[in-house]
Parts: C-alpha cells; sequence; structure tokens
C-alpha cells in the first residue's frame, strides 16, 4: 500500500471522527428541547434523533456538500494536508466549547479550520499578504450573512409559531394544550433530527469528497455513494454518544420549556435549515438556528423569560468560533508544512 494511500485513509478517518464529534456536539440541538420538556427521556430521545439524522440520507440533496467542498476554497491550493489542518482546527474547537458546555457551531468551526489551513497554504506558497487569495469571497458573504440570518429566521418562526398557537388554542387549558403538543413534539423533534442530519452530514461528505479530488482519486468533483452514507452513518452513532453538557445549556439554561413550545422552536429551526439546505445550498449552523428558536418562543411571554446574559456568551463564542479554528487550522497546517515541504 502506498504512503498516498495511507495518507488519505488516514485524513477521511479524520473527517468521520469530525463527523462523530458533531453528531455529540450538536445532538442537543435537537434532542434539548424534547428532553427539557420531558417527552423523551435522553436515552430515548438520542435514539429518535439518531435514526432521523440517518434517514435524511435518502431524501436530501448534495449542494451543500457541493458548497462546502468546492465552492468556498480555491482549490488549486487544496491539498490533503489542506484538509486535514483544517479537519484538526475543527475538532479541537469542537471539543473545547463542548468541554465547557457552549453550543458553538461544528459547521462554522470546520469552514474556520478549513480556511485557515488554506491560508496558511498560500502564505507558505506566495507570502502572508497573499493569504486571502485561498478564499472565495461571494460564498464566504453569503455564509457570513447567514451567520445572522439563520438565527434571526428560527427566532421569527418561532415567535409567530407561538402566537398562532395561542390565538388557535386560546379556549383550551394549558393542560390539554400540553397533552395535545407532547404527540405533536414527537413529529417536530424528528423534523429536527432530519434537517440537521441533511445539513450537517453533508459538510463531511464534501470535505472528503475533496479530499478524494486534491489526491488524483477523483477526477471531477462528484460524491460516491460510500462517502455520503458514511458521513451519514458517523453522524448518527455521534448523535447516539449524545452531549449532555450542550442540552442542559440549550434545554433548561436559556429558557423553561414546555410541551407547546418545544414544538414551535422544534418546527421553526427544522424549516429555517431545511430552506438553507435545499433552496440556498448553504451549510448553516444548526445551534445557531436552534438557540435563536428557542429565545424566540421564551420572549413571546416577556423578554425576562430568557436569560439574556447567558445567550451574549453564547452569541460571542458564534462570533469567535470561524477566527479560532481558523487559527487552529493556521497552526496545524504550518506545523504540518514543517515536515512535508
Amino acid at each position: 500500500m502506498s504512503a498516498n494511500l495511507i495518507l488519505i485513509g488516514a485524513i477521511i478517518l479524520v473527517a468521520l471522527v469530525f463527523d462523530f464529534i458533531n453528531g455529540f456536539h450538536d445532538a442537543a440541538n435537537s434532542i434539548a428541547t424534547i428532553v427539557a420538556t420531558r417527552v423523551l427521556s435522553p436515552a430515548q430521545a438520542v435514539l429518535w434523533a439518531a435514526g432521523f439524522n440517518f434517514i435524511a440520507v435518502f431524501l436530501i440533496g448534495t449542494g451543500v456538500a457541493k458548497t462546502v467542498g468546492s465552492g468556498m476554497i480555491d482549490l488549486k491550493y487544496v491539498t490533503p494536508y489542506v484538509i486535514l489542518g483544517g479537519l484538526i482546527g475543527a475538532i479541537v474547537w469542537d471539543l473545547v466549547t463542548w468541554w465547557v458546555g457552549l453550543p458553538t457551531s461544528s459547521s462554522h468551526a470546520l469552514l474556520g479550520g478549513y480556511a485557515g489551513a488554506a491560508m496558511a497554504r498560500v502564505a507558505h506558497l506566495r507570502g502572508i499578504g497573499r493569504s486571502f487569495d485561498a478564499l472565495i469571497p461571494a460564498a464566504w458573504m453569503n455564509t457570513i450573512a447567514f451567520i445572522l440570518i439563520a438565527p434571526m429566521l428560527g427566532f421569527v418562526l418561532a415567535y409567530g409559531f407561538m402566537l398562532a398557537v395561542y390565538w388557535l388554542f386560546r379556549t383550551a387549558s394549558p393542560l390539554k394544550m400540553d397533552l395535545y403538543f407532547r404527540r405533536l413534539q414527537l413529529l417536530s423533534s424528528a423534523l429536527l433530527s432530519f434537517s440537521h442530519g441533511g445539513n450537517d452530514a453533508q459538510k463531511t461528505a464534501g470535505i472528503i469528497t475533496g479530499v478524494l479530488v486534491a489526491s488524483g482519486m477523483l477526477k471531477t468533483f462528484e460524491m460516491p455513494d460510500w462517502v455520503i452514507f458514511s458521513a451519514y452513518g458517523a453522524i448518527a452513532l455521534g448523535t447516539l454518544s449524545g452531549g449532555w453538557r450542550i442540552v442542559h445549556t440549550m434545554g433548561s439554561r436559556l429558557t423553561r420549556l414546555k410541551p407547546r413550545s418545544g414544538f414551535c422552536a422544534e418546527a421553526a429551526a427544522a424549516i429555517s435549515i431545511l430552506f438553507a439546505t435545499e433552496f440556498a445550498h448553504l451549510p448553516v449552523s444548526t445551534t445557531h438556528v436552534t438557540a435563536g428558536a428557542i429565545a424566540g418562543v421564551g420572549s413571546i411571554q416577556r423578554l425576562k423569560a430568557v436569560r439574556w446574559g447567558l445567550a451574549t456568551n453564547i452569541l460571542w463564542a458564534w462570533i469567535l468560533t470561524i477566527p479560532a479554528s481558523a487559527l487552529v487550522g493556521w497552526i496545524s497546517m504550518s506545523v504540518i508544512q514543517l515536515f512535508v515541504s
């Protein structure tokens, strides 16, 4: 077996490890509300979420994977080592924020790490002043715009859904409302898990395909079936492992949830993510959207129902994710280049 083939295999394995970490890091997004409202136990919730994570492979396209793998970084600067450096940047940031319980975005960690590693390669080849040549500006502008648009869309939809629920059930008692919505929340949670798998697994599939193209094993950017199924399988297995630190933050510390508000938050987040996946073909943060939706249902009663201090901490973590993971990706690529150049 050639050294190049071993390298490619190792990088693909690291990508799948990232996908697995993405699953347990972002599992909180799709199960926090259903656990917080006690519709399902934590064990039941992760099984439910993992199943719908994987089912998305049969129904969701590959537009996001193509955006991540070939639409954001100039491929002439991409090598297998660049992708390895980017993955290390994403994994390190994900593990640090998971450890402290901050619901940051695995998606943006991946994009930041990949960008940082590619910029480090350009700096090595052409000088640090040309580092940004590695980036495709239009794609990055759209992605950065959606960092703001996605959580706001989740917030607005969730707020609107709560208004509709209160109007439709204005003559029903809270106890009767919760009886209905405990059942409906099974559907909304399933839809959120489906949208999470459909958007996030594609990012890893795009990265793996990028490795195959950069190594010359593929001539065009077309994803083999085994890449797609591996990515969806890894994220589903990661979800099965849970992510209880972030479940606690998202499900109980940000605001108090009832089955009706949990349903509205999950439905709003799922619709927002599916819109970005199927129509915009953009990698969005399921964490950002879900947190925005939870804040939306919390603020319907009164603004003080949302713990805005915690929300501010989460916002800062979001802002720092891309530059922090890019820095780790840059450092990782710089270290790699010491040994391979």
